[in-house]
């Protein structure tokens, strides 16, 4: 920030001799018998100030109603002197002004449709990007000012309809995807206009009398889908699907199905109570095929099986992903407030986040039809869930809620509005809403009268900004480490273990050479390998030889870590396995599913027949089993484990050598005709016929 200011202004404060940069403010009253309408009438331009800068303070000492040197004295009484040091008295002074303009035109119901205000919020960016009158705008695409990142971080969040503190890097992002970083203020007015449109349709929602949807006290109206015959939403139960029309509120989601020229009475999906529910994507088709990546899943513990919503599109699965994105929202607000046991206005604050949060994304989706990845949506929760140190996100922003006052906070002679936002905060999301005309008049009167204090502090940058800053300063690590693994993916199953044998290459080496050893085919290296490793088992060295390992692992890492500094990560060759067409890729994978089926058959055989062992079908096997146990008991309480463990690994090192191979053979078979002539356990399948009744 102080790189902005040039060499100029430090002179010109040499110059003067004067001790306070406040001097530069100082203006001589008009002498009038009514003075403070003249100043507010006429403001005089401030000399250090720019022309932008100068042209922001006048607008807002007419908003407020008083003069710009009222203006300056507020802001030299009510903030500390860290936010009015040399070089960033004039940036802060803009922000002053810009914080409590916006704060009072606010208040106006209608102020998104108003044309001088959205050119207003763009002045107060581009006044905070050249707030002297050295500094020139340096920010320019097509011989036209812009404004770049920090400042629409800075002032956009003063307006909580506009943006989140959360989200505002990425609300900059996607309004300035197509103009190489810079917003211009005819993309920034699309926004508004669009933000104001999507307002005032999910405030005639509230007034619409919708037969067969019955809202409780408080809740809003988010979106309303499948009304148009074009885009229908389809409701998949079991085998059995339904056109209908699909309603998100702040507290759950509704599913009317359509009848003969009607909805039907609509089916509720809780969102806001604890019932175990699962939200994600999922695929849908005709009579339960998965065919179709563009269903929503919702389940939970009010509902006797998963219900699945599809929105069929010719092109891509952007309704489906939008609509996934707003339950999410409402769900994990819902589970944020739970989690902190927050009380009613906390509550209804993050609930307005959330609510403000998807107006936010309706009016980007709708105005410049583009979607948002992962990492950068335009909703605060999903963000906070998707983002590396997310959580802390969260946490900071828990502890903000814990400050949470009744309504604004009260100016008095004692204490300064510096204090108070440190004290106090207002629940600003709230307040917004019941100025926009959604909340009860009781929420809506509470900021009236006082100054709201919300998360963005003159001249400062609080713990939650600095949260944000730091999770998305490690998202790009994140990024780039998840597109190294997109690229190393391959597709079928032959490429696929190749690729495995080759990475596990060494130990698939290690483990011939140790069945080598235990074939005795080199009695001498085989007598080698058994004495080394009895004697490391006899004195407990086990520990040791785990501990050489890590520590030999490290230290190759380090030398790699030294020596291949700066050096790119070589690929690892692989030779693919012969093509195969679509025919033989069948079969493989056929082949593949058999072998999966029969290991689970031979799985299911063992617990069968364990089954019969404890239950006695066949009591001489169950008496021999029993015996085995309690000589097993026996031994591991009065033999140490580390004989055990010895006796259990001499025994099958040993099978193979010369003298022993005919004795252990002939064990082995005995073991399996015996294992082979234990019966399995019945079983009986039995079709479900409640099911079966409720889908006829």
């Amino acid at each position: 920030m102080e790189a902005v200011v040039k060499k100029g202004l430090l002179e010109n404060f040499m110059q003067t001799h004067q001790n306070s940069i406040r001097s530069l403010f100082q203006r001589k009253k008009k002498s009038s018998t009514n003075e403070e309408d003249s100043l507010v009438d006429s403001p005089g331009p401030i000399p250090q100030l720019s022309v932008i800068a100068n042209s922001v303070v006048a607008r807002c000492s007419k908003i407020l109603k008083v003069s710009t040197a009222e203006l300056q004295h507020r802001f030299d009484i009510e903030l500390p002197e860290t936010v009015k040091q040399l070089l960033t008295y004039t940036r802060n002074f803009v922000e002053f002004c810009s914080y409590q303009a916006l704060n009072m035109v606010s208040r106006n119901p209608d102020y998104l449709s108003d044309p001088e205000f959205r050119r207003l919020m763009y002045d107060m960016m581009l006044a905070w990007e050249a707030p002297c009158v050295e500094t020139e705008p340096e920010n320019k695409v097509d011989d036209k000012k812009t404004i770049g990142p920090e400042a629409f971080a800075r002032i956009a969040p003063a307006c909580p309809v506009v943006a989140d503190v959360i989200i505002v890097h990425n609300l900059f992002d996607a309004l300035t995807s197509s103009s190489s970083h810079q917003l211009h203020f005819l993309i920034f007015d699309k926004y508004l206009r669009s933000l104001d449109k999507v307002v005032k349709v999910a405030k005639n929602a509230l007034g619409l009398s919708i037969s067969n949807l019955k809202l409780d006290e408080g809740e809003i109206t988010l979106d309303v889908d499948g009304a148009v015959p074009t885009q229908p939403v389809l409701q998949h139960v079991g085998m059995s699907a339904w056109p209908g029309r699909l309603t998100l509120t702040n507290y759950a989601l509704y599913f009317g199905s359509l009848g003969m020229g009607s909805y039907d009475k609509a089916v509720r999906y809780d969102l806001a109570t604890d019932l175990k529910q699962v939200i994600k994507p999922e695929l849908t088709g005709p009579l339960g095929a998965r065919l179709f990546d563009k269903a929503v899943m919702y389940n939970s513990s009010s509902v006797e099986e998963p219900v699945y919503f599809e929105f069929p599109e010719f092109k891509g699965n952007s309704r489906r992903d939008y609509w996934l994105d707003i339950c999410l929202e409402i769900l994990r607000a819902h589970r944020f407030i739970r989690k902190n046991n927050f009380n009613k206005i906390q509550q209804s604050e993050v609930l307005a986040r959330a609510v403000l949060g998807i107006f936010r994304y309706r009016a980007i989706r709708e105005a410049f039809h583009t979607c948002s990845s992962q990492y950068k949506t335009l909703l605060a929760f999903n963000l906070a869930e998707s983002l590396p140190k997310g959580d802390i996100i969260l946490e900071t922003l828990s502890s903000r809620l814990a400050l949470l006052s009744g309504g604004g906070a009260q100016h008095d002679m004692t204490e300064s509005l510096h204090t108070k936002q440190k004290l106090k905060l207002s629940p600003v999301a709230m307040l917004t809403l019941g100025q926009l005309g959604f909340n009860s008049q009781k929420e809506s009167n509470l900021g009236v009268g006082g100054e709201v204090v919300g998360d963005i502090c003159v001249g400062e940058t609080n713990l939650l900004e600095i949260a944000v800053k730091k999770s998305i300063s490690d998202t790009g690590r994140v990024e780039a480490a998840q597109a190294t693994v997109n690229q190393v993916k391959v597709e079928g199953i032959d490429t696929n273990l190749a690729v495995m044998k080759e990475l596990l290459f060494h130990l698939i080496a290690i483990a011939r050479h140790i069945e080598h050893f235990a074939s005795w085919e080199d009695p001498f290296k085989s007598t080698v390998f058994l004495m080394l490793t009895t004697l490391v088992i006899l004195r407990g060295w086990i520990r040791y030889v785990l501990a050489s390992i890590s520590v030999f692992l490290a230290v190759c890492m380090l030398w790699s870590r030294l020596f291949n500094r700066g050096k790119p990560l070589e690929p690892f060759r692989i030779i693919l396995p012969p093509n195969k067409n679509a025919v033989e890729q069948l079969l493989t994978l056929q082949e593949a599913i058999s072998k999966f089926e029969a290991l689970i058959q031979d799985g299911n055989i063992i617990l069968l027949k364990i089954r019969a062992l404890l239950f006695a079908a066949l009591p001489p096997a169950t008496d021999k089993v029993a015996l085995l146990l309690v000589l097993m008991a026996a031994v591991f309480v009065f033999v140490p484990p580390r004989y055990i463990i010895l006796l259990v690994y001499l025994e099958a090192f040993t099978r193979e050598l010369p003298y022993r191979k005919e004795s252990s053979d002939k064990l082995l078979r005995r073991a399996r005709e015996w294992w082979f002539r234990i019966p399995a356990a019945p079983v009986q399948l039995i079709k479900n016929e409640e099911k079966r009744k409720k889908k006829r």
